[in-house]
């Protein structure tokens, strides 16, 4: 079970998961690299179409990649919390401060048994409540599900990533009903992009389910293979993606948390 990891991560603080120094969870320069960025807009190298917009929080590398990696792969929990206040900034860069709805990419559900939690629900339940912290109507809505079976995406070029992902998800019965309660934004939550192919095929299982959607997307992750297209990172913008997607009615609903 996951909860004895983040109880462990919290009464028996470690090393920094950032750069190994002190006995915290993230000591302080770790963190200001990991939130201190300034996002921006990023795209891949070669972007696919139905792409939307990504805005990244940080790059993949140093501090970023290795905070990222501990609360994914090794149970760091307590790591969610900053992280989302990263992934919040990207957010707030991509909608201006206005509201929006985020919609974690999700992961295998053997995936998520072997990690023992989910990720990326995680990091993006921290994302809204800063969100709403600081004065932004932010829910969560996990509406998007696998539908079949995927290859590894690891060694795959741009194309073949489409290809094995093109029709990979899909939008939970019902779910739709909580995309189409917001006049504002969808923002698809993942957290790593490469080459833009799981961001592109979440777009598109959304606009499937909510026709007539309008994308305008944002991501909060840069990853090694992506370029910055505008602006300057800081030292660590972490690697988080979000896309966001209008939506036409007025108030959103959130599943449940």
């Amino acid at each position: 079970m996951w909860w004895w990891r983040e109880v462990v991560g919290l009464v028996l603080a470690g090393e920094c998961e950032g750069c190994g120094r002190g006995r915290v969870v993230l000591c302080e320069g770790c963190r200001a690299a990991l939130c201190g960025g300034v996002p921006g807009r990023v795209r891949p190298g070669a972007e696919a179409v139905g792409l939307p917009p990504v805005h990244a929080a940080a790059a993949y590398r140093d501090v970023v990649r290795a905070v990222l990696l501990a609360h994914k792969e090794r149970g760091a929990l307590a790591l969610a919390g900053p992280l989302g206040v990263a992934l919040a900034g990207a957010v707030r860069d991509a909608v201006g401060g206005r509201d929006a709805v985020l919609v974690p990419v999700p992961s295998a559900r053997g995936t998520v048994r072997a990690r023992g939690h989910d990720a990326m629900r995680r990091i993006a339940l921290a994302a809204a409540g800063e969100l709403r912290r600081t004065g932004t109507a932010a829910r969560v809505a996990a509406v998007l599900r696998q539908r079949r079976p995927v290859a590894d995406q690891a060694g795959l070029s741009s194309p073949q990533r489409l290809a094995n992902l093109a029709g990979a998800l899909e939008v939970v019965p019902g779910g739709e009903r909580l995309l189409a309660h917001g006049s504002g934004r969808v923002v698809l939550v993942d957290d790593l992009m490469t080459t833009g192919a799981t961001l592109t095929e979440a777009a598109r299982a959304v606009r499937t389910s909510f026709t007539g959607a309008r994308v305008y997307g944002v991501a909060a992750g840069e990853a090694t293979e992506e370029r910055p297209a505008t602006g300057a990172h800081g030292p660590g913008v972490p690697p988080l993606r979000a896309a966001v997607v209008a939506a036409p009615s007025d108030s959103f609903e959130t599943n449940r948390n």
